[in-house]
């Protein structure tokens, strides 16, 4: 057969291949067999293989999967594509590293209706399940007249004819105690949730346990069933409810106690929408434990005996105090542990209750002030429904004073729980401020949620510059730094993602009075209707001078002034928000100009393009410092 390749006669390229406009309103599962070969193992910059979805409408493509092992054999991906009524592209591009001699080559791409999960084991490439290889006892395929042992099964039950193919597995060679087999299959790329079916046979002489497990991308084994029967000679249908928020892998294992136990066989693997007992499932939306605080508390709140812990408060811009998180100008949590009647006094926020069995992430930000010893200041429990048991999962141990600083704990619970956050101080002596903003909880473990392909459209600079480039390196140049800048009272403290990552900032020491330095995106896709853009700039320092963002249509030498901030603006990260249009092809441009003194380090953080208006505009487009006496600068 054929199959098509790219080679490395262009290093450091990427090669684009584009699939015609495709229409599916239906789940579909695109299966991709490929092969990347390399010699060196590990280099700082592999050759990669990524898969986008380029859907209308969109300016960005959404990363749907990578890969870069090398491998001296043909590969099967799997990858879920949820149903949607817009009309989409297949993207796949090769990326070549430094390894002179590697290759990609793709044999076959495959786009079927149905989940990537279901088979019937009758094409050779199995749908992507692999068997876990085991010396003794292993998952083969059955069927097509092959007879090859003694213990196979008359007739699949797919086509319910001595042609069609199953998976068996059985005791032949067993040699020891305890022997298991495990037939894996591809894993989930999209939430979904249902009715798992599949139809096995089973014959055992002594005693064989079957059984079905979803594993996470953590290793986590959850069991969701186990044959009931001693025996089932003809094909029999399980069913059951399956809930997979987050990626996971369907394992079915069997253990055999000895040689003569006998075999289970398999086929017809099937996925519904709907829950089989017609139970509508628990439908968890970890929004109603996520708050900002913007409005209210959400559905946070206090026990009233323990007496006002948490107060919402706001503070305005300006350059002694720091804002709130989510905008630099709106509201958070507060626990002024000095205002207490006692010391060591506690103030206790719940979060509301959460079905056990799911595995968490939480995140949230928090900054301390006026402390001497910080650790314990802050601490998060989780409070099991019962009331009886309650354990500490975290607790603040040390960080920079006045900084928001993200906090991440994963967590799993047999039982339905609260998460509860506490502020206390352990002397009257040392007393401070405790603030927490922006709590967010979202389902599977954060490392997994870490290895997601990230957002299209966002930077936050963690891992280098993403989709911007710099006109000139040099004087007047954006630089990626993590923590406070060199110059004292100006320029962050840390960044807005994490407080400890990195942000791009114009360090002022090294530029001119009314020098220029600009941060260009590569090239945007136009689309008809509006774009929203979502920043962070900090704007800190006596001396600041100015911040503009352009936008530059294809073709067009001249730019469009959207948005600019003169002089010092705040302590804090403030957000930016910016509506646009543009249907030709265009590029944004930060530009930052240093102004009259070295205390006019400017910086951003966090960028996100969005289709569709922005949900919240903001007042004032172009500004000058605030308030207006705060040393203003006109250009």
């Amino acid at each position: 057969g054929h199959y098509i390749s790219v080679d490395t006669s262009h290093e450091g390229e990427k090669a684009i291949l584009s699939s015609p406009e495709l229409h599916s309103e239906e789940w579909s599962c695109i299966r991709l067999i490929y092969q990347i070969a390399s010699t060196s193992e590990s280099s700082s910059d592999p050759t990669r293989l990524n898969l986008y979805l380029r859907q209308e409408g969109e300016s960005f493509d959404r990363l749907l999967w990578s890969a870069k092992e090398p491998s001296d054999s043909w590969l099967i991906a799997s990858l879920d594509l949820a149903n949607s009524t817009k009309k989409y592209k297949i993207v796949l591009e090769g990326e070549m590293g430094k390894d002179k001699s590697a290759s990609i080559a793709v044999f076959e791409i495959k786009i079927t209706l149905g989940y990537c999960i279901e088979c019937d084991f009758e094409e050779n490439h199995l749908c992507g399940f692999m068997n876990r290889w085991n010396p003794n006892v292993n998952w083969f395929v059955g069927g097509g007249n092959i007879r090859n042992s003694q213990s196979v099964l008359p007739k699949d039950h797919t086509l319910n004819s001595e042609l069609g193919h199953y998976m068996y597995v059985d005791s032949v060679y067993v040699k020891h105690f305890q022997e298991v087999a495990q037939l894996i299959s591809p894993r989930t790329t999209a939430p979904m949730s249902g009715c798992l079916s599949f139809y096995y046979q089973l014959k055992q002489e002594s005693s064989i346990v079957f059984t079905v497990y979803l594993r996470d991308m953590s290793g986590f084994y959850e069991e969701i069933w186990k044959t009931e029967s001693a025996l089932s000679a003809a094909w029999t249908v399980a069913e059951v409810d399956f809930n997979a928020p987050y990626p996971v892998e369907v394992i079915f294992e069997v253990a055999f106690n000895s040689a003569k136990g006998g075999y289970v066989a398999l086929d017809d693997i099937a996925f519904s929408p709907v829950y089989c007992s017609n139970q509508t499932g628990i439908s968890f939306n970890p929004a109603e434990a996520s708050c900002n605080f913007e409005e209210d508390l959400c559905n946070f709140y206090q026990d009233q005996k323990d007496g006002p812990g948490w107060s919402r408060v706001k503070v305005k811009r300006n350059v002694y105090r720091a804002g709130d998180h989510t905008t630099g100008f709106g509201y958070y949590l507060l626990a002024n542990t000095k205002f207490t009647s006692q010391p060591g006094y506690i103030g206790r926020l719940y979060g509301p209750t959460l079905p056990g069995n799911l595995q968490y992430c939480l995140r949230f930000y928090y900054a301390l002030y006026g402390f001497f010893k910080m650790s314990g200041t802050l601490a998060v429990y989780i409070f099991e429904e019962n009331h009886v048991v309650q354990e500490k999962i975290w607790s603040v141990l040390d960080s920079p004073k006045g900084v928001w600083t993200q906090a991440e704990i994963s967590f799993k619970k047999p039982m339905p729980c609260k998460v509860v956050f506490v502020s206390w101080c352990k002397s009257f002596w040392d007393c401070g401020l405790v603030a927490l903003d922006d709590i967010s909880l979202s389902l599977g473990s954060c490392q997994v949620v870490d290895q997601l392909p990230p957002n299209p459209g966002e930077c936050t600079f963690e891992k280098d510059e993403c989709m911007f480039t710099q006109k000139k390196h040099g004087r007047g140049s954006w630089r990626r730094r993590r923590g406070p800048t060199p110059t004292s009272y100006t320029g962050p403290r840390g960044d807005h993602t994490t407080g400890v990552g990195y942000y791009m900032y114009i360090e002022a020491s090294d530029m001119v009075y009314g020098q220029r330095a600009y941060l260009t995106s590569r090239i945007l896709r136009g689309i008809s209707g509006k774009l929203c853009l979502t920043f962070f700039y900090h704007m800190y320092g006596a001396g600041t001078g100015l911040l503009s963002v352009y936008l530059k249509k294809e073709g067009d030498d001249e730019e469009i002034p959207l948005w600019r901030r003169t002089g010092e603006q705040s302590i804090s990260w403030l957000r930016g928000l910016i509506e646009y249009e543009s249907e030709e092809n265009h590029q944004i441009i930060f530009e930052a100009i240093r102004g009259v003194s070295i205390r006019s380090d400017t910086a951003v953080d966090d960028i996100l393009f969005q289709a569709g208006p922005c949900l919240e505009v903001e007042e004032i487009q172009f500004s000058s410092g605030y308030p207006d006496s705060l040393n203003e600068i006109e250009f």
